[in-house]
């Protein structure tokens, strides 16, 4: 039986408080993928938010969110991750991501809540727990992470996927990693989840 969680854990790596977002700017639209960034009070780090239209369904969607370890090979620069622990529609993932050298990679501790909505619809709220696990040896721990996934089912068989974080990713990151990650990691699982949902 499949756990209902949100195995996106995994696109977290720069964040702090969404919600705290101030305006949005897109900053690409390529290949039915929009990209928008926006500035966070008090953080060095920008919120991401991507949007794609999929021609799927709701539950194929969630059968691959749900497959944590799986979901691994269309997140962002994902190198592993494992569900922890389930209780109803709350889940906490471990994931670990790769990043460039000379910048030690990264791990991260999610918490993540499920909410259906009347209209069918699928909100994966994503909370960071960085004091969940121990640290690992070789990782810095990802201090912040805030965002959801959101699933709307549309008309003609079409969901409409929004994906948004923002992320404190601990340790020291370059500025060049930084500005490349909040658009490269919506836009790139955005792609890579699409492929894969369209293919059912």
């Amino acid at each position: 039986m499949r756990v209902k969680v949100a195995a996106l854990c995994a696109l977290g790596l720069f964040a702090t408080s969404v919600v705290q977002a101030e305006e949005w700017k897109l900053a690409r639209d390529e290949d039915g993928i929009r990209v928008f960034l926006s500035e966070v009070p008090g953080s060095r780090y920008k919120a991401y938010r991507g949007v794609a239209v999929m021609k799927t369904d709701i539950a194929t969607l969630r059968a691959l969110q749900e497959d944590v370890s799986g979901s691994c090979a269309w997140i962002h620069e994902c190198k592993d991750q494992k569900l922890l622990k389930n209780e109803g529609q709350q889940s906490w993932t471990y994931t670990r991501f790769n990043t460039p050298w000379p910048v030690t990679p990264r791990d991260s501790v999610i918490h993540v809540t499920s909410q259906l909505g009347a209209d069918g619809s699928v909100t994966r709220i994503l909370e960071g727990v960085p004091k969940y696990l121990p640290e690992s040896n070789g990782y810095v721990r990802v201090t912040q992470v805030d965002g959801f996934w959101k699933l709307v089912p549309k008309s003609a068989g079409e969901v409409e996927v929004t994906y948004q974080v923002h992320t404190e990713p601990g340790g020291s990151v370059p500025s060049w990693l930084a500005n490349s990650f909040v658009v490269d990691a919506p836009f790139n699982t955005l792609k890579a989840m699409r492929q894969r949902a369209e293919r059912h």
